[in-house]
């Protein structure tokens, strides 16, 4: 595996606990990775069924229908990227909510024979058109943010068609056009509604005002459907079997991008500006993977645009000086990881956005020293309250203001086949249901230009993660793949929920390599964290037994619910072991 561009490591010192106490060379010595510590007696989750398991091959998604067309797609000799389209376009109709084609995603591969990391931007683009003030009303002030989401204004240029075209010409073994066969399938027969889908679709306010949503997904009378009544999208299956059959270019010129175009700039109330040019133009990226190191293992994820991967490693390299086994689960492991949740949250928004755009100084957030000052920030006893951006070495280019943005939405798909090769991909069309705008061709449109900043500028400083023509909006999605102390892929991890997926992968990692959990109750572990703002902890979970504690420590806590949905693949000796939020409706399953 080629270095990665970046990457970090906090020295270990005396203050720096290591999960056990063998060293980095004793571990090698054996040629085993070190058990960790046992977990004390402490709030392990909220988890609802065992963890999946499998000898040879797996998949974790966010649906079982979806799981299964991407093990019958393994099953058929299908790579790990094979079964990873396969799954996503199935989620386009059981979970359209969450992503589609109509959206963008990030996706990380690792090559087990070239033994090669990758990592795909998928994400979607402004248009050629968009301007700095797209998100200010006529006073000059920042739109409402559902303003500003429902319809046309807020549609990027899609880029998960391309991404999953790019991915198979390099990976993928079976044929284009057998991959879209389970999605063409249901898209044709129906699928029943799931619960979940139901549940959004019964608390949407705006999704019913859009004729091709309408007739969809609710009755003649204008009621939404219910769970378990049967839903038939001929048109998507259309639209898929078009794709399959003439590839990507189907879906970025000719009619399905004509009706793309059409329903973004044919929105009554907030058209877009999206042309056939945008679409024509629209290219996926290959980006270096970020890395570091947390105890004897190796983080990997997705650079900028995403904050996803800088923001988890500046996380947990603030945390490794801690004996986080040790504490466990617990009010006191949430100060430290809230404590430098706020410093990443800070530095992220100051700092991160579309790195063609703006000079990230990507190896000056990640550096050893700067971490380490960062680091000593933390008052073991006390919050710091509301963090200031740091000031990282080799920073490039004009001040920057710093922008939070808001975030929502999304699926992810861990995936690993029986060659050892793996995928981990974050998909999104961002929030609920997207711009509440669907094609004629069966799919809906992401909102994914509102995790821009709404204002270009403060005190007259840029900000960094401003609209701009051409340009990717910063994303906190964050696709993960940790590697062992022998470079051997371990965990392949992700998870959908706006911002706070930083804090909920973070947390999944440090519930495996810290507390010894297996995947399972790692995603099901109680969600906390802070994003620079109050300390968050999850409604309904041992987690709100510990706000009294950190209150007493100075946190302002905020418990609220954090419907997460991590995907989690462990490979062990004995095979994979999988873990699916109980939160939603996702299943790990395997061979």
């Amino acid at each position: 595996m080629p270095d990665p561009v970046f990457s970090w490591r906090v020295l270990t010192s005396a203050a720096c606990v290591l999960m056990s106490p063998l060293s980095l060379a004793d571990l090698r010595a054996q040629g085993t990775v070190s058990e960790l510590a046992p977990v004390p007696e402490a709030a392990t989750g909220r988890t609802f069924r065992a963890a999946g398991q499998a000898t040879t091959q797996m998949v974790a998604a966010a649906n079982p229908l979806a799981a299964q067309a991407g093990l019958d797609v393994l099953r058929a000799g299908g790579s790990a990227v094979d079964a990873a389209i396969a799954v996503q376009l199935v989620l386009n109709l059981v979970e359209p909510q969450s992503s589609g084609i109509g959206g963008g995603a990030f996706l990380l591969h690792w090559d087990a024979d070239r033994r090669d990391l990758v990592t795909l931007d998928g994400r979607e683009t402004a248009p050629s058109a968009a301007t700095p003030d797209r998100f200010l009303g006529l006073d000059g002030q920042s739109m409402d943010f559902m303003q500003a989401v429902v319809g046309g204004r807020s549609v990027g240029v899609p880029g998960t068609v391309r991404l999953l075209e790019e991915a198979h010409v390099r990976w993928g073994r079976l044929p284009w056009e057998r991959l879209f066969e389970p999605a063409v399938r249901l898209a044709e027969d129906g699928f029943a509604i799931s619960p979940r889908l139901a549940g959004l679709l019964a608390q949407e306010e705006f999704l019913d005002d859009d004729p091709a949503a309408r007739a969809y997904f609710y009755e003649a009378d204008g009621t939404p459907k219910a769970a378990g009544a049967r839903l038939r999208n001929p048109a998507f299956a259309a639209t898929l079997r078009r794709i399959a059959d003439e590839g990507a270019g189907a879906f970025y010129s000719g009619a399905i991008a004509e009706d793309i175009v059409g329903t973004v700039g044919g929105h009554a109330a907030n058209p877009g500006d999206m042309t056939i040019s945008d679409l024509a133009a629209y290219r996926v990226v290959e980006r270096p993977p970020v890395c570091g190191e947390y105890r004897v293992y190796k983080i990997c994820g997705m650079g900028p645009p995403s904050s996803g991967a800088v923001a988890i490693q500046q996380v947990l390299a603030i945390i490794e000086p801690v004996d986080m086994a040790a504490l466990g689960p617990g009010p006191e492991a949430v100060h430290w990881f809230s404590e430098a949740g706020r410093l990443a949250f800070a530095d992220r928004a100051q700092y991160v956005a579309d790195p063609d755009f703006v000079g990230v100084p990507l190896r000056g957030l990640l550096d050893e020293s700067y971490l380490r000052d960062r680091g000593a920030l933390v008052d073991p006893d006390r919050t710091m309250g509301a963090a200031e951006a740091g000031d990282p070495p080799f920073q490039q280019g004009m001040p920057l203001a710093p922008s939070d943005g808001i975030e929502n939405g999304t699926s992810h798909i861990s995936v690993v086949d029986r060659d050892g090769n793996a995928v981990s991909m974050t998909t999104t069309i961002e929030s609920a249901f997207g711009a509440r705008i669907m094609t004629q061709s069966g799919f809906l449109l992401n909102n994914e230009l509102t995790d821009f900043a709404f204002a270009p500028d403060d005190d007259g400083r840029p900000v960094a993660n401003r609209v701009e023509p051409g340009k990717r909006p910063r994303s906190s999605m964050a696709p993960t793949i940790v590697f062992d102390a022998f470079d051997r892929v371990y965990v392949v991890t992700g998870s959908p929920g706006g911002s706070q997926i930083i804090n909920f992968v973070a947390k999944t990692l440090v519930g495996i390599l810290d507390w010894s959990l297996d995947p399972q109750e790692a995603v099901d572990l109680p969600n906390f964290g802070s994003r620079n703002g109050p300390t968050e902890l999850e409604a309904g979970t041992e987690a709100e037994r510990w706000a009294a504690a950190l209150e007493a420590m100075g946190h302002e806590v905020s418990i609220s619910d954090m419907t997460s949905g991590i995907q989690a693949i462990v490979v062990s000796p004995a095979g994979l072991i999988g873990g699916a939020d109980s939160r939603r409706e996702g299943v790990a399953i395997g061979d």
